[in-house]
């Protein structure tokens, strides 16, 4: 009884623990700003110190917002390839789309590819043409191979296509000169100097993508017992497979054009989600969208202070956190 009022009262809760956390994120940062003056700033009212004013709405807000959205982006993403690959290990980097999403904003940078009257949109271009790019060389593959499309055969053309784009953006920052800093400092994933037109995108691919995963729940539950009985219960297995691919693969590629390599939040995430709710994906997809946005926030807030002024990434704090989580969850799988 507790459990399935816990359900009840989940979102709720997760809801109002967003909010406070958004606040909390906007309010602290290496310039310290009352909360009387922050929610004055946020719903527009004169705010005395203008320096505050501009902080709260020009930096802060536009960033925990994108800090946000990335949050849940990442985690709906892989709660959607644990669930399809049945494998507690798996999240959207799985796929490669990550790896060639990084490859093709790289290139952007390094090549200085632009498009006219839109600065830095080239990258974001890049970053999602090369994300589609990954995904139909792989599932090319994958149907060079296995004609079925089995979840094996899935993962392993993922991670080949992965550890190849590592190598080419390991050979392009050999090359890129003066950009060697920009580049470096862009792998390790930061959301800094977000804008609104940062949030547009965002907001715009994960309300169309998210909204693709969260109606493919029940078939993401037939995968669960395996695609042989969801083919039983009617569920198109092929169908669904590529939907939810080319909504991951938008979702990452958005992700990362705008925020670098942000690694593990698609790993970590729908695992202590699934530990709180249950595995039932009409719960979990709903909540791990809030907890990757709180837990996201969260760790861009620690980069921010914890060495104040100066700012760490944001990937590494991920990086730190899912690979920790990455044993535990492997250590685990191998007991069970």
């Amino acid at each position: 009884m507790r459990v399935s009022e816990l359900n009840q009262k989940a979102l709720p809760l997760l809801t109002f623990a967003t909010c406070v956390v958004f606040l909390i994120c906007v309010c602290v940062g290496s310039v310290n700003i009352p909360l009387p003056d922050t929610l004055s700033a946020l719903f527009g009212v004169y705010v005395e110190n203008t320096v505050h004013a501009n902080i709260i709405q020009n930096v802060r807000t536009p960033r925990v917002i994108c800090v946000a959205l990335t949050g849940a982006a990442l985690s709906l993403c892989g709660a959607a390839m644990q669930g399809l690959l049945r494998n507690p290990l798996a999240d959207g980097s799985t796929l490669g789309v990550s790896g060639g999403a990084a490859l093709g904003a790289v290139a952007s940078m390094v090549l200085g590819i632009n498009i006219p009257g839109l600065p830095f949109a080239g990258t974001t271009v890049m970053a999602i043409l090369f994300a589609f790019l990954s995904l139909l060389i792989i599932l090319g593959l994958t149907f060079k191979v296995d004609h079925t499309f089995s979840t094996n055969t899935i993962i392993l053309m993922g991670v080949v296509f992965s550890m190849f784009a590592s190598s080419m953006i390991s050979l392009m920052i050999a090359f890129a000169g003066e950009n060697i800093t920009s580049v470096t400092f862009w792998m390790m994933g930061s959301l800094e100097g977000s804008d609104l037109t940062d949030i547009l995108l965002l907001g715009a691919a994960l309300l169309s993508c998210g909204i693709v995963i969260l109606f493919l729940s029940s078939e993401l539950n037939a995968f669960a017992v395996g695609e042989d009985n969801a083919r039983h219960v009617g569920v198109n297995v092929r169908l669904v497979k590529l939907e939810i691919l080319i909504a991951v693969s938008i979702l990452i590629g958005v992700c990362v054009s705008i925020g670098g390599s942000i690694g593990f939040v698609g790993l970590i995430i729908p695992h202590m989600t699934r530990l709180l709710v249950g595995p039932n994906h009409k719960k979990l997809l709903p909540r791990c969208l809030f907890l990757g946005a709180i837990f996201l926030m969260l760790s861009d807030l620690l980069c921010r202070v914890i060495l104040r002024p100066i700012e760490l990434r944001i990937g590494i704090i991920t990086s730190i956190a899912g690979s920790v989580t990455f044993v535990f969850i492997f250590i685990n799988s191998r007991k069970n």
